[in-house]
């Protein structure tokens, strides 16, 4: 995925000073320019999706999307030199060819504070104003986009929990020492239960020295009364339920029933 991720933005760059200047790239590729996460594909490459808004006619080029979009007030932005629109306008673009999952970890992505692009009313105002699609699909991710989350798996791990009638788990939570010494910043955390659920996408397997200190921080939270459930990719897909099974068996060994929160 980081590969077609990387050759999809060569392809923009070759494209971009032939753009006119009513056409702007949009969709997901306009998403990743930004660095929006982008569905699994199985293709052999993305699809590079250029747009003009009416009354401008649709850009027809050779190895690109074109498409006309409805007449809107503009909200161009220029990213790395690429011209494009308003991230939550991309979003709602992208939403009509993406499952429900998939545009909810791009708005988590898109409303993370530390990146400063949007909020979650920027992206309520846009489907307010453009309007919903596909039976209401806007609003439904609109329901369970939680602020918080730094990436994708992260998302659709809590995705996995809540849906499965697990408690609403906090976000990137800190856990300190009872000193204040900070130990470490939990993927999704049970301050309850002492529970933290974390995914492990295992970048750092063949890192010998971060590993290391991966296990050093698994004690240190162990260490400190809590149970930690690592959650590997195979855990999560294709099947959640490996991971569901994982969190639930944790929390209800630290006294949580079903239908607390």
């Amino acid at each position: 995925m980081e590969r077609l991720r990387d050759e999809l933005l060569m392809r923009v760059d070759h494209v971009a000073p032939a753009l006119t200047p009513e056409q702007f790239v949009s969709h997901e590729t306009g998403l990743a320019l930004f660095g929006a996460p982008l569905p699994f594909t199985r293709a052999a490459e993305r699809h590079l999706h250029v747009s003009a808004r009416h009354p401008d006619g649709k850009p027809r080029r050779t190895g690109v999307v074109g498409h006309r979009l409805q007449l809107r007030e503009p909200a161009r932005q220029i990213v790395n030199g690429i011209p494009t629109e308003h991230p939550a306008r991309l979003w709602r673009q992208a939403a009509w060819a993406w499952d429900l999952d998939d545009v909810i970890a791009a708005a988590e992505f898109l409303v993370l504070p530390a990146r400063r692009l949007l909020t979650v009313a920027d992206l309520r105002r846009e489907v307010i104003e453009g309007g919903d699609i596909r039976g209401r699909l806007l609003a439904r991710a609109l329901e369970e986009i939680r602020v918080g989350s730094e990436t994708a798996e992260e998302t659709r791990l809590r995705l996995a929990l809540t849906r499965a009638s697990l408690p609403e788990p906090e976000l990137n939570w800190e856990l300190r020492a009872s000193s204040g010494r900070f130990v470490a910043r939990l993927d999704l955390a049970y301050p309850r239960y002492r529970v933290a659920v974390e995914h492990d996408g295992r970048t750092h397997a063949f890192d010998d020295v971060q590993f290391a200190r991966d296990a050093d921080r698994w004690d240190a939270i162990r260490g400190l009364g809590w149970t930690h459930v690592r959650i590997l990719s195979h855990h999560l897909h294709p099947d959640p339920q490996p991971a569901i099974d994982k969190a639930t068996d944790a929390l209800l060994s630290a006294g949580w029933r079903p239908g607390r929160t």
